[in-house]
């Protein structure tokens, strides 16, 4: 076989690439070792910028995200005990939409399915050669046969524990950039009614506490704890005090309801430079990941194929490479402001292990300076909601 670009990772840098490339006339093959029932089942949450929905609406997979995205005109600080609203539309003229990951990736497939796009599930044995050469090689099983796929580039979307990613010589090419945050997140899934018609971001000497919602009958609740916890050190009744501990007030009440799904997610950092090696690019959490608190990942990982899909434009119908060579150090820009704005909420969220007095009282002293000045809250609500794509 021979295709244009070769994408390895069917995630939502993946699938939008070749998406985008096909709008383009670019021929592209997308493979990934989950089926597509794995990758359309896996439920994730889903925040997306102003510019993320934009891009969707625009490229012709946006219906579904329009009819049923909830759209979020801001979100709701809280410590001591009391909420402080931040009005992305006042702020910013612009909002987000909460849409779950998986929804994102449904509307991909399908579209690329209509589109007559070459989308292999299910494949294994995956090696990734000659990336230093003009015509690398991706080869892998597929359906019981061993496939050879010539590329003229190879885009490594292959996620978090990416195999392309490793490609790239460790020490003598790539720098592995990594933090790791000294706390996790425990989510659970519960049926219930919204406690609020808006993310809440509560910061208690407890620990942090986010409320948001999946559904108008089921809502996604995180908790902040020891990174060595346990789904079993929680059981529903210590995960409603603490929540109510953390969050409830004169103002609002957390609903309770059937817990169906306990989960603990580690918090980490990660970047990876450069993003890209021969005919080799990255993108997604194959490049990076952030910690949830910003919202960013699946918004880097479309405005890192925005980036590149024009790349790729530029080359194929030009000859001109100059955008392919910039690459890593145009979507290294969002991805560093990302990562600060990410540390940040994070930051000035969660306790830290480490607190002393002095940081708790430092800490509520930097929530009141941004919620109580409008340069602070515009701040906020601009990275929040987003950046212009390629900046």
């Amino acid at each position: 076989m021979q295709t244009q670009v070769g994408i390895v990772g069917a995630g939502p840098a993946g699938l939008m690439l070749s998406h985008l490339l096909h709008l383009n006339g670019i021929d592209s093959v997308v493979i990934d070792t989950r089926t597509r029932e794995d990758i359309e089942g896996t439920i994730r949450a889903g925040v997306l910028e102003q510019s993320t929905v934009d891009l969707m609406t625009e490229t012709g997979v946006g219906e579904r995200v329009k009819r049923i995205g909830q759209v979020h005109e801001g979100i709701e600080i809280r410590y001591n005990g009391r909420g402080h609203r931040i009005d992305f539309t006042e702020l910013t003229g612009r909002a987000v939409t909460l849409y779950p990951q998986h929804e994102v990736l449904k509307d991909l497939i399908a579209r690329r399915v209509e589109d007559g796009g070459d989308l292999r599930f299910g494949v294994t044995d995956v090696r990734v050669e000659g990336l230093t050469t003009d015509k690398p090689v991706i080869s892998f099983s597929h359906e019981g046969r061993t496939e050879t796929l010539e590329c003229a580039f190879v885009a490594g979307c292959d996620g978090s524990r990416s195999t392309t990613r490793t490609l790239i010589p460790a020490g003598e090419v790539r720098q592995d950039l990594f933090r790791q945050y000294p706390f996790a997140w425990f989510g659970i899934l519960v049926e219930a009614p919204p406690s609020s018609d808006e993310l809440i971001y509560a910061n208690h000497e407890n620990g942090f506490a986010l409320i948001s919602t999946r559904t108008p009958t089921v809502q996604r609740l995180y908790l902040q704890v020891d990174p060595d916890d346990e789904v079993d050190d929680w059981p529903d009744d210590r995960i409603w005090e603490e929540l109510h501990t953390r969050v409830s007030g004169e103002d609002v009440t957390i609903e309770e309801g059937r817990i169906f799904s306990k989960s603990v997610l580690p918090f980490r950092s990660y970047v990876c430079e450069p993003m890209q090696h021969g005919r080799l690019f990255l993108a997604g959490d194959a490049a990076h990941t952030v910690p949830p608190t910003g919202a960013k990942g699946m918004n880097l990982a479309i405005a890192d194929v925005y980036v590149l899909a024009k790349a790729f434009a530029r080359c194929f119908e030009r000859g001109d490479t100059q955008l392919l060579d910039s690459y890593t150090d145009t979507a290294l820009r969002r991805v560093w402001r990302a990562q600060h704005f990410s540390w940040w909420m994070t930051s000035m969220l969660h306790r830290m292990p480490e607190s002393s007095g002095f940081d708790r009282k430092r800490q509520l002293a930097e929530l009141d300076v941004i919620t109580s000045s409008a340069a602070g809250r515009r701040l906020l609500a601009e990275n929040y909601v987003g950046l212009p794509l390629e900046l």
